[in-house]
This record gives C-alpha cells, sequence and structure tokens, in this order.
C-alpha cells in the first residue's frame, strides 16, 4: 500500500490508500494523490469587489466569487463554517468548468474572478485552470486566502494571480496554534514572497477579542508590516462577529479597531482600514501626501474616487494599487 505526502501547504499530510488530507479535499487515490473538489464550486456568488475587502484594486467592480468545500486550517471564529469545515460530499456543489466559471464572469460584467469563502489552496489546480481561462479572456485573478501554503505552489500561483489578499490572522504563535490550528511562520514567508513577486498583496487582520487584541498585539503587528512589507501595503483591521465557535465572545468594540488604526498610522502606515462597521472614516483612502480624501466608501459602495491615473486629483500624489 502506497503513502503520498501532500506538499501543497504546511500540514504536509501523509496519506495511505483512500486516506483524505486534513483539508478534506484531496486524497490518496491508487497511490496518486487527487482532488475531490476540481470544478465543484459549492458557493458561487458576485460582490462588490470591496467585500472581498480589496480598496486599492480596482474599485467600484464586481468580482465574479467561488468556493469549493474545505480548508487546511480550521479556525474557531470561521465565518464559512459549513463549506470550510465540511466534506465534499456533504455540500450542495455545483458542476462549472473553468470555462463555464470564465463566461459567469463575463455574462455578469465581472473585471476578476475571486477565489474566496474557503480556501483557494486547496483547490489549487481548479483554481490555475480557471485563471489560465481568464486571462484568455481579459478577466483578472484574486485570491482571498490564509497564506498557509508552501514556497513552492506559491511562486505557481504568483505567475497567475493578479492581486492576492491575505488573512494574516495574529501576530503570536500562540494565537496561529490555539485559534487556526497552524503556525506563523509559514504565513509570514508567504507574505514576504508575494510582496516579492510584485503581485498585489493587501492584508486583512480580524481582531478578536481577548484573543488579538492588545496594544502590544497592534504594535508588533505593524512593525512586522512596515519592517517587512513597506508602509504602502493596504492594512484592514476588521470586526469580529461571535461565529461558529467562538460565539461566546462579543462583537469587536469600535475603539479597539480605532487603536489599531491609531497605532498603524503612527508608525508610517499610509493606508490603514477599519472593516465590518460601514460608515466609518476608516473605510476611506485618504492621500498621504495633501491628506485630501481619495477613495470614499459607504459599506461596499464607493461613493468618490478622486484618484485619476494611479494619482490624487488634488496633489499628484501616486496612489498605490490598480485604479483603472
Amino acid at each position: 500500500m502506497k503513502k503520498v505526502r501532500c506538499l501543497l501547504c504546511p500540514v504536509s499530510c501523509e496519506l495511505k490508500e483512500r486516506e483524505r488530507g486534513k483539508c478534506r479535499a484531496r486524497m490518496n487515490i491508487d497511490g496518486k494523490l487527487q482532488t475531490l473538489v476540481y470544478g465543484k464550486p459549492c458557493s458561487v456568488h458576485v460582490d462588490p469587489i470591496e467585500k472581498k475587502p480589496f480598496y486599492h484594486f480596482l474599485p467600484g467592480s464586481l468580482s465574479f466569487s467561488l468556493a469549493t468545500a474545505g480548508c487546511n486550517l480550521h479556525c474557531l471564529y470561521c465565518q464559512n463554517w459549513e463549506i470550510s469545515q465540511s466534506n465534499p460530499e456533504d455540500t450542495v456543489n455545483m458542476d462549472m468548468s473553468p470555462e463555464q466559471v470564465v463566461q459567469g464572469a463575463i455574462d455578469n460584467k465581472c473585471r476578476t474572478i475571486a477565489c474566496t469563502y474557503s480556501e483557494p489552496i486547496i483547490f489549487f489546480e481548479y483554481a490555475a485552470d480557471i485563471a489560465s481561462a481568464a486571462h484568455k479572456n481579459n478577466v483578472l485573478n484574486i485570491w482571498v486566502t490564509a497564506g498557509y501554503i508552501n514556497q513552492k505552489p506559491l511562486e505557481e500561483a504568483c505567475g497567475f494571480l493578479d492581486a492576492i489578499k491575505v488573512d494574516f490572522k495574529g501576530i503570536t504563535e500562540d494565537f496561529y496554534e490555539n485559534i487556526t490550528r497552524g503556525h506563523i511562520g509559514p504565513v509570514m514567508s508567504a507574505i514576504k514572497l508575494i510582496k516579492e513577486k510584485g503581485v498585489w498583496l493587501e492584508i486583512v487582520n480580524l481582531v478578536v477579542p481577548t484573543h488579538n487584541d492588545t496594544k502590544e498585539d497592534f504594535s508588533r503587528y505593524c512593525d512586522w508590516i512596515v519592517e517587512n512589507l513597506g508602509p504602502d501595503v493596504p492594512v484592514h483591521f476588521s470586526r469580529f462577529w461571535p461565529m461558529y465557535q467562538l460565539k461566546n465572545l462579543p462583537p469587536t468594540p469600535e475603539e479597539s479597531l480605532i487603536l489599531a488604526r491609531n497605532i498603524a498610522m503612527s508608525k508610517g502606515m499610509n493606508y490603514v482600514y477599519i472593516g465590518n462597521i460601514p460608515e466609518h472614516e476608516g473605510n476611506n483612502t485618504y492621500c498621504p501626501a495633501c491628506k485630501n480624501l481619495a477613495v470614499q466608501r459607504i459599506g461596499y459602495t464607493v461613493t468618490q474616487n478622486n484618484i485619476i491615473s494611479g494619482k490624487c486629483q488634488y496633489c499628484g500624489n501616486k496612489i498605490p494599487g490598480r485604479w483603472e
């Protein structure tokens, strides 16, 4: 009986015949590692790109968004746990080839296809083929991921992705071990590699009360980002809502998000956002040079865009991102 080892992510599952990985989406079949979710999305929607969230990548546009069952992390607060923590045979799946996904994006006037909701890493082959078909039709590709992936497959993914949003969930190993059942080191390495490869990158930190919400947490988090990514990577501090196995906690107080944003800006970070509080000014983009309002957002809706050809219309300062 031949065992196989999955090299896709740091979990590195070694699987016996007919055994599936911890992600639930890959299995040893006749001595070969096989995906169980290719062409079988269980969730397909058209979303504003701001929902991902991407704030510096085609603002105001739509994204054709899909996911399959499974995930290689097991976050206690997962908002999509019904699909991420399920076997593919236990979800209601559609049959959609990569070409059909692209046609869905075109039909719905979406400029991007987002692999999101669960974890794109675990449906890597499907996501790669979607990207190839998309680029042939001038549709761009984005991932919403936890970044828990090995270097070689990530390098391949950077070759076919136009933007990546990473959920950088906390700044301590304890947080990753206790809340996500993973480790922080591979995520840090992945984030740095994405930046090095030049793929557009945005970061989200879901602020979970009593777990990653201290002043020290925010300070260490921001220091790492500035040191390793620079001051211009957009960072979103988002409000936690009680979900899945952390229903005992309250929603994140607005004061905690404001504290995180203020600390980030005090350390020189230029684009810091507050997520899941729709009308807060922390949803807006401000020009770091002249301080004028560059992009105004209410919820997922862009109500003003004062960026022209990638520059602030008031002072001409270049605002990093893809705006057109």
